[in-house]
């Protein structure tokens, strides 16, 4: 056994000399010092079975064997430590004498996060609340609560986005939904705009995307009149335009959720009024279809149309960022071309 833990000692300190890595010495030290099956302590197992005089010794002997591999895999290890240290010191280093990094650009809002973020301010100060609704809609909410018939347009596939499988849902095509959806959770009176992002299957052109954001606005009160409508209309369009010169038509319209519903259009602030593909070339803009909300979309949210009235307006706020900014071309503002974004 002397001759064995003089080979065992020769062995593990030639393996610890050439240790190339931290790694490789904890499995050196877990190979000759192991509790469980380490070579010394499988080689002390047999110590029992010696005589006492040479018990003695093999111990001591053993003890010394210890000793000399646990003060080397120590000083090996203070040694690859320092390799490693060294090591990441260089590879981290800094030359302070290369130029410095190119100057980055601070980030900024997109023009149509910046509208809505000024519309929901404007409302918000107005006693408007902010709320927001699916995006996957029911064709309960996006048509039947809204007093929109099987017959009507609207809900062909030529223009709305209905999901395979699904006849029931469809992508909103409109903010509308949450007419009926906030008078059923908040009932009566109730003032609140819903900004959101709604989906047609239109052709696209300078003034009509598939994708497309809106803001909803609904009133409900009592005594509710044309001329509330007009004035907070009018409150709007100069609020988020920040000017006093806005001249606005209001021409009659027929929506089945508002009776009577009227279109209200802005002269087109691209152009001035002269005509140009923002405005159809036409010099005006279709900004704010409106009207008194119809009683049967009253009842289908929950209330009671003889005691409450009141009025509803689909604002196109993606057409409204493109008059703020004079923006000509509405495909524009999902092109993500960094040119045209960094001029907001």
């Amino acid at each position: 056994m002397i001759n064995e833990l003089a080979q065992l000692k020769q062995n593990a300190l030639k393996a610890i000399k050439e240790a190339g890595s931290l790694i490789g010495l904890e499995e050196l030290e877990i190979k000759f010092l192991g509790r469980k099956s380490g070579e010394l302590t499988n080689l002390m197992k047999g110590l029992k079975d010696l005589k006492d005089d040479v018990k003695k010794e093999v111990g001591k002997l053993a003890n010394e064997v210890k000793t000399s591999i646990e003060d080397l895999l120590e000083q090996k290890k203070l040694d690859l430590t320092q390799v490693e240290i060294q090591g990441k010191l260089k590879e981290e280093e800094i030359d302070i004498t290369q130029p410095a990094l190119p100057k980055v650009e601070p980030g900024h809002f997109h023009p149509m996060t910046q509208i809505e973020r000024d519309l929901a301010k404007l409302f918000s100060s107005m006693g408007f609340m902010v709320l927001d609704g699916p995006e996957l809609e029911s064709t309960h909410y996006s048509f039947e609560a809204l007093n929109i018939p099987d017959t009507h347009p609207a809900r062909e596939s030529m223009d709305t986005f209905y999901i395979k499988g699904h006849p029931n849902w469809c992508m909103r095509p409109h903010t509308s939904p949450v007419q009926a959806r906030a008078m059923q959770k908040y009932g009566a009176p109730l003032r609140a705009v819903v900004p959101g992002r709604c989906f047609r299957n239109e052709a696209t052109d300078g003034s009509h995307d598939h994708t497309f954001y809106q803001l909803e606005g609904l009133i409900v009160d009592k005594d509710i009149s044309v001329a509330h409508l007009i004035g907070v209309m009018k409150e709007l369009l100069e609020g988020v335009l920040r000017r006093d010169d806005i001249e606005i038509r209001l021409r009659p319209g027929f929506f089945p959720f508002v009776e009577p519903g009227f279109e209200l259009d802005m002269r087109c602030l691209v152009c001035g009024g002269k005509g140009c593909s923002a405005c159809k070339h036409s010099g005006w803009v279709e900004t704010l279809p409106c009207g008194l909300v119809h009683p049967e979309v009253i009842k289908a949210g929950g209330l009671d149309p003889k005691e409450w009235n009141g009025f509803a307006f689909g604002l196109g706020s993606l057409r409204l960022a493109m008059q703020k900014f004079g923006i000509s071309d509405i495909r524009l503002m999902h092109g993500g071309d960094l040119r045209f974004l960094r001029q907001f």
